[in-house]
């Protein structure tokens, strides 16, 4: 029987580690941290509330095969998410901008989309091939939406103005000419597992050829104890930055005891001023709570840093408008596939932004990629 090494229990390691099982293989499952999830485990805290340790994970999804394997190893419950950003004035706009927001704004009625949809025309710029964030979001929904909702939180998000982030980080936010207000709109499967995403990394690794050690660390005199080695740690730092460092956005994140706020009607409330917090999560509004909230809640405030800052804790990959560090990447991917016994898997190992649907597709056709070389 083969052995096999996965760095990292979150998604993809834990799909990597599920998908070898069931070929028979034998896998072992590190982690530095202690416990399972990765980036999506969550936990009880003393307020009785359900709270993602590192920030809000809410699953959708379109894609069938993703969502049927995921839901064999829990339950899954219905919950369409919402977001608003809180205004100069206090007031809660909805995101991402609809025919509500616009109204409420720009203090006018629109009669049908078709009117708000000129309207928004006429404010935009016309630029044919924007370069950046900052022209994609001009020519989209013109200058005073983008210096309210995008400019100030994109600086403290990415540390960078909007006119240096690829257009790619905000081509992803979807507009809209109606009154629908679901973030994901457009997605045929949304929800979050009942009993919370630690519980359903149980189940998926949960298997007699998967043994799981936490707390421990990756070090490169493992790869002779296995036959291969799937890593979702940092290419870079696989490869002693060798080509330099790839930098990564990080979070900081400040619990409150608050008690809960009625009015609050979204789970999610992003900031548009010049603090150095970007947005808070009001768990009691996710389902998977006890059945009873107490008065006293927990609502988790996030504060963007470098990942030098935060023990290198490392979330978002940064884009930026001329890609340069997109060009590092490859310079580790093309190094990286030198080495037959390991391939690098997940956010991290492949230096991608992606949603956790995007990351378990990746680790079904990556697996089934080395499975046909490997095992053939």
């Amino acid at each position: 029987m083969r052995n096999i090494l996965i760095v990292g229990a979150g998604f993809a390691g834990a799909t990597y580690a599920r998908l070898a099982a069931e070929d028979g293989l034998n896998v072992t499952v590190i982690d530095r941290r202690n416990h399972l999830a990765g980036n999506a485990h969550d936990h009880i805290d003393a307020n009785g509330v359900r709270v993602h340790t590192y920030g809000p994970h809410l699953f959708h999804t379109s894609n069938s095969k993703v969502f049927e394997w995921l839901t064999g190893f829990e339950e899954f419950v219905p919950y369409e998410h919402r977001v608003r950003a809180r205004l100069p004035d206090e007031r809660l706009a909805p995101l991402p901008i609809n025919l509500d927001t616009l109204e409420l704004v720009f203090d006018k009625t629109f009669a049908t989309s078709s009117e708000a949809e000129m309207f928004l025309k006429d404010i935009s710029l016309e630029i044919e091939t924007p370069r950046n964030a900052e022209e994609y979001l001009f020519s989209r929904i013109g200058v005073e939406l983008t210096n309210l909702f995008f400019r100030p939180y994109t600086a403290k998000m990415w540390e960078m103005d909007l006119s240096e982030v690829a257009p790619s980080v905000v081509a992803r936010i979807p507009l809209r000419f109606d009154r629908q207000n679901l973030y994901f709109p457009n997605d045929k499967y949304q929800g979050l597992p009942r009993n919370g995403y630690t519980k359903l990394f149980e189940g998926m690794l949960q298997h007699d050829n998967i043994n799981v050690q936490l707390s421990r660390a990756f070090d490169k005199a493992m790869e002779a104890e296995f036959d291969f080695c799937f890593l979702s740690n940092a290419i870079d730092e696989y490869f002693d930055e060798a080509f330099g460092p790839l930098p990564y956005r990080s979070i900081k994140f400040r619990h409150e005891d608050r008690m809960r706020e009625p009015s609050v009607d979204a789970a999610t409330i992003n900031y548009t001023d010049h603090s150095p917090y970007t947005r808070e999560t009001h768990w009691w509004l996710l389902p998977n709570q006890q059945e009873r909230p107490r008065e006293t809640t927990t609502v988790t405030v996030e504060q963007p840093c470098s990942y030098v800052d935060n023990a290198f804790e490392r979330y978002y990959p940064v884009k930026t408008q001329d890609g340069r560090f997109d060009a590092v990447y490859e310079k580790y991917r093309t190094e990286a596939e030198k080495n037959p016994k390991v391939s690098f898997i997940g956010r991290c190992g492949t230096y991608q932004y992606l949603n956790m649907d995007q990351v378990i597709n990746q680790s079904f056709q990556g697996y089934e990629h080395w499975k046909r070389r490997a095992l053939a």
